[in-house]
């Protein structure tokens, strides 16, 4: 296909992925008026109608009160609450290895609540739907990228049916392998934690509760996060993160056999287990792009950086990179400045990319800390752990951490 095969279409902004980073950063800043073409190679968006109702999607996200204030200004949170979320107020952590035991609550934060657990269905459903309404923004299903070039005011981004478009900037949000990420010759370091998500859903003989729960074993981290369906507040969605081995022996488990391994690993603080869905692993590898924007493109979400899942941050990061770049386009474009100015990219970088790497830091300080079976290493992490459940202030700094209240938060999460 030749360069002036077909007519180039032009945009202020360009996003390359559909999921809910990429979905939420064409919704705000389509709702500033800004002409955004949104590109996903998925063939046709989720169907409304149908998410959020019967057994819940295994692939879920603990999302914070300040991803929960962004997505009320987009007004997209009233449908997903209307179809289904999970509050917690509590999170309780404990150490398999001895008797450390940390426990947190919203009271002591000064919050109504930690957060929600929401499947990422629910998400995505309500973003596509407020996505619809807004007449600047062009969703193209089914449009994969061949190649990107680099244009006199731009990016041009060239589609495997021959279109292209042109814009001033054009965003990766496509993922921790990002393809855009490759193409704009950005590199990444990366770090294999050692570590396979194991995913299902289970219903338990006991309510949760209002409880987030994480058991650090020495394989890995253990989570049972809260899920209520249908008024029933017995469900919990399943992330346990061990070796790669230990993984494909629990993923090749018959349901009563898995049912058994996660009530034992879980010391049966929520009574029988029974797994209700399939079981499924997920590599787990830690990356940071070197850096997050060339002069009219930008990285945001997992395309910039991808954490491991121990404190359920990644998608909050990502929604926080969403926040922050629109506020400085729309910024901008009032200004009239040109959106893929380096001036304007870089600010965005350098508001983000510490609060990534502190985070992508803290998660494997952690994952190193209870990964070790060394007695003396386990001794201290059992009184690290009952020393802080005695401190207030300090379990109040870390709620704070962990609800996302840190920094400079932009407008659209105040």
């Amino acid at each position: 296909m030749t360069e002036t095969a077909q007519p180039i279409s032009h945009f202020e902004v360009i996003v390359v992925g559909g999921g809910m980073v990429g979905a939420a950063l064409g919704a705000l800043v389509g709702q500033a008026g800004v002409a955004v073409a949104l590109l996903d190679a998925r063939p046709e968006p989720l169907a409304a109608d149908e998410v959020g109702k019967g057994q819940p999607a295994m692939r879920v996200s603990a999302l914070t009160p300040v991803s929960q204030r962004l997505l009320e200004r987009l007004a997209v949170w009233p449908w997903m609450a209307a179809r289904r979320v999970t509050p917690y107020r509590y999170m309780q952590v404990w150490d398999s290895e001895g008797s450390g035991e940390v426990n947190f609550s919203a009271e002591q934060a000064g919050v109504p609540l930690l957060g929600h657990i929401v499947e990422n269905d629910v998400v995505l459903a309500a973003l596509e739907r407020r996505l619809d309404e807004l007449p600047t923004v062009t969703v193209q299903l089914g449009s994969r990228v061949n190649a990107l070039h680099e244009a006199a005011e731009g990016c041009v981004v060239e589609l495997d049916d021959g279109r292209r478009l042109s814009a001033p900037l054009v965003v990766a949000a496509d993922g921790a392998r990002s393809p855009l990420r490759e193409m704009a010759g950005i590199a990444v370091r990366a770090r294999e934690t050692g570590h396979v998500a194991v995913v299902t859903t289970v219903h338990t003989e006991l309510e949760h509760g209002g409880v987030a729960r994480q058991v650090f074993r020495e394989s890995g981290p253990l989570a049972f996060l809260p899920l209520t369906v249908e008024g029933d507040s017995r469900f919990c969605s399943i992330v346990w993160s061990t070796s790669p081995e230990e993984a494909e022996r629990l993923t090749a488990l018959a349901p009563e056999a898995l049912a058994h391994e996660l009530q034992t690993a879980f010391e049966a603080r929520l009574g029988a287990v029974t797994v209700v869905d399939r079981a499924l692993a997920v590599p787990l590898t830690q990356r940071h792009a070197e850096c997050y924007t060339k002069p009219g493109f930008a990285l945001v979400g997992d395309a910039a950086h991808s954490i491991h899942p121990l404190a359920g941050q990644g998608v909050n990061l990502g929604l926080m990179d969403v926040a922050v770049l629109a506020e400085e386009l729309v910024s901008a474009r009032q200004r009239g400045i040109g959106l893929g100015e380096p001036r304007i990219l870089e600010r965005y970088a350098r508001r983000r990319r510490g609060d990534n790497a502190a985070m992508l830091a803290l998660m494997d300080g952690f994952r190193l800390l209870f990964g070790t079976p060394n007695p003396l290493v386990t001794l201290t992490r059992n009184l690290g752990l009952s020393g802080v459940d005695r401190l207030v202030p300090i379990k109040r700094l870390l709620m704070c951490q962990a609800i996302g209240e840190r920094g400079r938060l932009p407008a659209s999460c105040r």
